[in-house]
């Protein structure tokens, strides 16, 4: 009996360091943004409000893009999200932002069929010939990151970093342990 309690000690020790180690990797991970320059950005979508203004955790990866484009660092962008529940094409939405900003709409390019992480790496790498991309900065929150980045080199792209805005949400704990599981369900 005190051998099997030992064994369940130390079961539970080894997942307990496993996941809190896990969690402060892509901690660390996704807030060391990327200083390097890349062929393209590509920036997941996040909530456009009712009244169709932007989520602030959508603005703020917005921002994290445009100071990519403005310091050089990449050439173009893509933006990439669904269709919310509000009615409106979070690509759409970011395209606008972004134009507002100074960025030519000749260098957005619109993913509207973005509505998960996955369906954006799968759009994305539809349209890498045509716009003969090599490098990406994804863009999203810090936890969000080491998955997707793993899930474009899953599909080739070798030259995968990250940028993510200075912007924190105590719903981000919820997301840790969410990035978690997914990471390994991918």
């Amino acid at each position: 009996m005190r051998k099997r309690k030992q064994q369940y000690k130390l079961i539970i020790s080894v997942l307990f360091i496993w996941f809190f180690g896990h969690l402060a990797f892509i901690t660390i991970d996704g807030l060391s943004n990327s200083e390097e320059n890349a062929d393209i950005a590509v920036i997941l979508g996040n909530k456009v409000n009712e009244d169709g203004t932007l989520s602030k955790r959508l603005e703020k990866r917005l921002e994290c893009g445009l100071r990519l484009y403005q310091n050089g660092q990449v050439k173009k962008i893509i933006v990439s999200g669904g269709l919310g529940k509000e009615g409106f094409y979070e690509g759409d939405k970011m395209r606008e932002y972004l134009v507002k900003k100074n960025v030519p709409d000749s260098l957005i390019i619109i993913d509207n069929f973005g509505d998960n992480t996955r369906a954006t790496v799968k759009n994305t790498i539809k349209i890498k010939d045509s716009l003969h991309f090599e490098s990406i900065i994804v863009v999203s929150q810090y936890f969000h990151l080491t998955r997707t980045k793993m899930l474009f080199k899953k599909q080739g792209i070798k030259n995968v970093s990250s940028a993510s805005p200075v912007y924190f949400e105590f719903r981000d704990f919820y997301s840790l342990f969410r990035e978690f599981v997914a990471y390994y369900l991918q």
